[in-house]
């Protein structure tokens, strides 16, 4: 398994779809997920820390978990057959449950557990970004580095469709 960090959502045009982008915590590979509009709003509102006045589905699951006594300590992309992604949802005891990657990725913001993307995931599903700025500072500061890789992930999503990710 590799750990992986949510970089961000973005609505593709002309379709419409959402879609969220995974980058791998010590490489250059990068996977992009297209999920559905609710899940993407939730992982963006997560992400951004806005805390509704009454709790949203993934933020009651989370809840209702802890109010148990457990924890979700790790949240697992597990595979990608046709397109679909499968995620899980890993509990301290051992426990794992299947879920949608958008689902586990919105829990995995809430719980603030660590998510990983299973080797053969991101061989199948994940690309390279490639730099195409040149002259850039060796050392730029973290806003610098993130607007970078925004700009160079929308670079690439201008020019990925669905189909690119086909077996």
């Amino acid at each position: 398994m590799i750990e992986v960090e949510i970089v961000g959502v973005r609505i593709e045009l002309p379709s419409n779809q959402p879609l969220v982008l995974l980058r791998e915590m010590h490489g250059e590979r990068h996977v992009p997920i297209w999920i559905g509009t609710p899940e993407a709003s939730a992982i963006a509102l997560a992400q951004q820390g806005v805390v509704p006045p009454r709790p949203m589905t993934h933020d009651l699951l989370v809840d209702v978990v802890e109010s148990l006594g457990h924890s979700v300590v790790s949240v697992n992309i597990v595979a990608v057959e046709d397109n679909i992604f499968y995620g899980q949802l890993q509990f301290e005891n051992g426990t794992t449950v299947s879920s949608r990657a958008s689902d586990a990725l919105a829990i995995a913001l809430r719980a603030k557990c660590r998510i990983w993307c299973a080797d053969s995931v991101m061989d199948e599903a994940g690309v390279r970004i490639t730099e195409h700025d040149e002259g850039e500072d060796t050392e730029p500061n973290p806003t610098v580095d993130e607007e970078r890789e925004l700009r160079r992930f929308r670079e690439f999503l201008d020019d990925v469709e669905p189909e690119d990710f086909d077996g």
